[in-house]
């Protein structure tokens, strides 16, 4: 038996921080450290401003940006609300039509729902079977007065990898702004900016071993992109985002997202390999996968047993800690849009789990978590 009394295989909602993150976090807190308001002018805020700019320059070296392209926020939410409203508020001159597909997270469809309150037209493109976004597709939706399209990178609920260096490349030739939530990628997939030319990219840290609560979003420089800023204040991030920059929690990120791409190939062999060996332990019983395994990532694996609905399991397995692949919003329990949109039935998708890996994840814990998925079956 293993000896942690719960397994954790919930790495797509959360993830632990890394020691090292914590460690870089905490000497940002104390009387001793760099605790200062980074706005400030004195040489304690001034030690702290230079830590935040460091910070900045490590996060936007991640994902092959300018450091002056990098916005701090709470999170990857608040950077898509910032993205697809602030990008949609200040381009209505051209137009109000935004693009979408019908598997993004829900901070992306519920800013495109608010948008349409106030007079925008928005598009909801179905995936193909495999959660991919047809490029063909895409192309027959473009309007004249399409200003914005948002597509996520990584699915938190299947993997599902978008292409979208051959998407950025359809909008870029349209001169349509391209947003793209990438809460999922860092750690996963390699994105490079300086190659796919998207204008607007949702981040966070807590995904990849950094601390809830901080994330970014990345607005590129040339050709200059601005978006209408949602939260006024101090002025702080260019006047893109005001409010007190929280030291601590940006250099967690940043620590995060320069150790998750430095491990990103070993750290993808590794969880490979833990997947390919929940997959063979679970040999012999009647699960299908959601998604082609080579279009998505290895950390999130999206399944479902036939005929066992995924609450019903979950009651079975307390020590494993892991998600269905439904949605709960407030008492109600829906079935998974994402899934939904793939073509699968209500009662299919209510059959779904998702079970996710990441740093500290060991082969130990994964033939455990064989075996009590074994038994509850």
């Amino acid at each position: 038996m293993h000896p942690n009394p719960v397994i954790y295989l919930d790495y797509a909602a959360t993830s632990p921080v890394c020691p090292e993150v914590a460690a870089q976090m905490q000497a940002c807190l104390t009387q001793e450290g760099l605790f200062a308001n980074p706005a400030s002018l004195h040489r304690p805020g001034q030690m702290a401003r230079e830590a935040v700019e460091s910070a900045r320059a490590q996060i936007a070296l991640a994902i092959h940006a300018e450091p002056s392209e990098i916005i701090f926020t709470s999170g990857a939410t608040e950077s898509c609300n910032l993205a697809i409203k602030g990008a949609a508020q200040l381009h209505t001159a051209k137009g109000r039509h935004i693009i979408t597909l019908q598997t993004e997270h829900s901070a992306v469809l519920d800013s495109c729902e608010a948008l349409e309150k106030n007079g925008f037209q928005v598009t909801r493109l179905a995936p193909r079977p495999n959660g991919q976004l047809d490029p063909d597709i895409l192309k027959e939706a473009l309007r004249p007065d399409t200003t914005l399209i948002s597509i996520l990178h990584v699915n938190n609920e299947t993997g599902v990898i978008q292409d979208i260096a051959s998407i950025a490349d359809i909008t870029s030739k349209n001169g349509i702004l391209l947003h793209v939530d990438a809460a999922q990628t860092i750690g996963k997939v390699t994105l490079d900016l300086k190659k796919i030319p998207a204008d607007l990219v949702s981040l966070c840290a807590h995904k990849c071993g950094g601390p809830k609560g901080i994330g970014a979003l990345y607005l590129r420089k040339k050709p200059r992109v601005r978006v209408a800023a949602q939260i006024q204040g101090g002025g702080q991030e260019q006047g893109m985002r005001s409010g007190t920059l929280a030291t601590h929690q940006i250099v967690g990120m940043a620590s995060a997202f320069t150790l998750a791409t430095t491990l990103l190939d070993e750290e993808t062999r590794r969880i490979t390999h833990l997947q390919l060996l929940l997959l063979e332990r679970l040999r012999g019983t009647d699960f299908i996968l959601h998604g082609e395994r080579h279009l998505t990532v290895p950390h999130i694996l999206s399944l479902r047993f036939r005929g066992v609905p995924a609450k019903q399991l979950m009651e079975k397995c307390p020590t494993l800690a892991f998600s269905t692949g439904s949605a709960c919003h407030g008492k109600s329990h829906e079935p998974s849009h994402v899934l939904r949109a793939m073509g699968l039935s209500r009662e299919e998708a209510l059959c779904a789990i998702r079970l996710s890996f990441g740093r500290f994840t060991t082969p130990e814990m994964i033939a455990y978590a064989a075996d009590i998925l074994l038994a509850a079956l």
